[in-house]
């Protein structure tokens, strides 16, 4: 790992749970190009580490994430070549976090909007303070938030989506809980030791489990109801051929602990 991702992005490991850190309170944890390029190379990283089984994506500060950095964007603003690589960025970040086989629990406190708030969309766990706000904000500004859309309209209802789309307000953490943005809102005194309890109870599970079972579940959303299920049977016939599925199973009827080998 390199020293400017040390800058960006923290990293620590323990008890098979990878904490990923936005290290740059004082831009407000932007997602600047370094600040992507740094994340991507840190979920390349974790992807392939055989112990890591669940991954925490957090931010140091007061934000958790105020999206992309407008100064870093409007000094390239005659640079179409620039700004496609910005967002083509972003969305590589994003869909390494959908495609990571591992689970990915945002831990939130403070306030995520614009691409902030879709790196919370794009987890597939949020644990929110109930100090936390969220928004997509790009209208007030001329600029439609299209990438942070793809996120939010994939976690929450269409009209509540439009609504944070076409008004660019904020959403409390309360709100954010009631459209499923967020799967839980607790007090911050209280946020890591939640998100911890989560993300062990989570570790405790089979590796390789839970790989199939991340990425059966996002193939199977983009598929026609009889197409899903053709596509899972395939999937559970093929677990059940697994060496941790067959010790589940006969650690269950045991009534015992299953010793996972994680294949």
């Amino acid at each position: 790992m390199s020293d400017q991702n040390d800058v960006l992005v923290k990293k620590y490991s323990e008890n098979g749970i990878t904490m990923l850190t936005l290290n740059q309170p004082e831009r407000r944890n932007s997602l600047s190009i370094a600040m992507l390029e740094a994340l991507s190379s840190e979920l390349e990283s974790v992807s392939d580490d055989p112990e890591t089984r669940v991954v925490v994506l957090a931010a140091a500060g007061q934000v958790f994430c105020a999206g992309h950095d407008l100064r870093e964007v409007s000094s390239q603003f005659d640079s179409h070549e620039f700004q496609l690589k910005l967002f083509n960025l972003c969305s590589k970040v994003m869909q390494q976090i959908v495609n990571l086989p591992k689970p990915v629990i945002a831990r939130v406190a403070g306030v995520a909007t614009a691409a902030g708030c879709q790196l919370v969309a794009s987890c597939d766990l949020a644990v929110a303070a109930d100090t936390a706000r969220f928004a997509t904000p790009g209208v007030n500004i001329g600029l439609f938030c299209s990438t942070p859309m793809v996120a939010l309209s994939r976690n929450v209802s269409r009209k509540h989506a439009m609504e944070m789309l076409l008004t660019g307000e904020m959403v409390g953490a309360g709100k954010a809980e009631q459209i499923g943005l967020v799967n839980q809102v607790v007090d911050e005194q209280v946020l890591d030791e939640t998100v911890y309890r989560l993300a062990a109870t989570i570790a405790g599970k089979s590796g390789y489990t839970l790989k199939i079972g991340k990425e059966a579940f996002y193939r199977q959303l983009e598929m026609g109801l009889a197409e899903a299920y053709d596509y899972t049977s395939v999937v559970m016939a093929e677990n059940m051929q697994a060496a941790d599925a067959q010790e589940g199973i006969c650690a269950f009827l045991e009534k015992r602990k299953p010793d996972w080998k994680d294949e």
